[in-house]
């Protein structure tokens, strides 16, 4: 079994859409897909590309609805971070965040990475900057910069497992649409044609069997 799991969650609008729902219902769906997947057994830890920066472009009233989402969603059952650009997130949220990160840093069995408002250039990016800071001030020197180092600079620092084994992506597309551009450099790619609302047990565990077959 893969020891972290990333999940590109795709395909809530138009799994609304194909029936005659509305937007909110789409990531409702999606939502509650989310629960039931996250909890499978045999996986540390599972990474949700949630919110992706480029996000910010959809209608406003989809942006708040996502947001009220994301707080009415937080459980406490796993070890829960937060990882992206927390600068517009709203004040409301991240107090649930903060909340939600404490009360669960304990928690050893499963690992939700929520990624709200992140991409992976910027990702590198705030590594970079933390190296130049450092640099500057004498605490690294430029020799000392390698991969290793590296991870420890990115914001999956979080995870034990900080890079994903398996990256899985729903409703048929196949890119990886600038999330974890440095942590899947070795990550297996599964692509799926199931839009996530509709992505239950069974489509699931075919991943993971596809994951098992490879040859690493």
């Amino acid at each position: 079994m893969p020891n972290h799991v990333a999940i590109i969650l795709d395909g809530n609008r138009r799994w609304a859409s194909k029936r005659g729902l509305g937007v909110s219902d789409g990531h409702e769906a999606g939502g509650r897909r989310l629960v039931e997947n996250v909890g499978h057994k045999g996986i540390n830890t599972v990474s949700i590309f949630a919110f992706s920066t480029e996000n910010w472009a959809r209608p406003k009233d989809e942006v708040d609805y996502l947001m009220s989402l994301f707080e009415r969603n937080f459980k406490y059952k796993v070890k829960i971070s937060v990882i992206g650009n927390r600068a517009r997130i709203p004040e409301s949220l991240l107090g649930l965040i903060r909340e939600a990160e404490e009360a669960t840093k304990s928690y050893k069995d499963k690992h939700l990475i929520m990624a709200l408002d992140y991409s992976g250039r910027f990702d590198i990016v705030q590594a970079c900057k933390s190296f130049a800071e450092k640099a500057k001030n004498g605490l690294i020197q430029v020799e000392d910069i390698d991969e290793k180092l590296m991870d420890k600079e990115l914001m999956t620092k979080c995870s034990e497992f900080p890079n994903p084994d398996l990256m899985i992506r729903t409703s048929g597309e196949q890119r990886i649409s600038n999330f974890f551009l440095w942590q899947s450099a070795h990550t297996d790619l599964y692509f799926s044609d199931v839009l996530w609302p509709d992505f239950a047990e069974a489509e699931y565990v075919e991943a993971l069997a596809w994951y098992q077959k490879r040859q690493r």
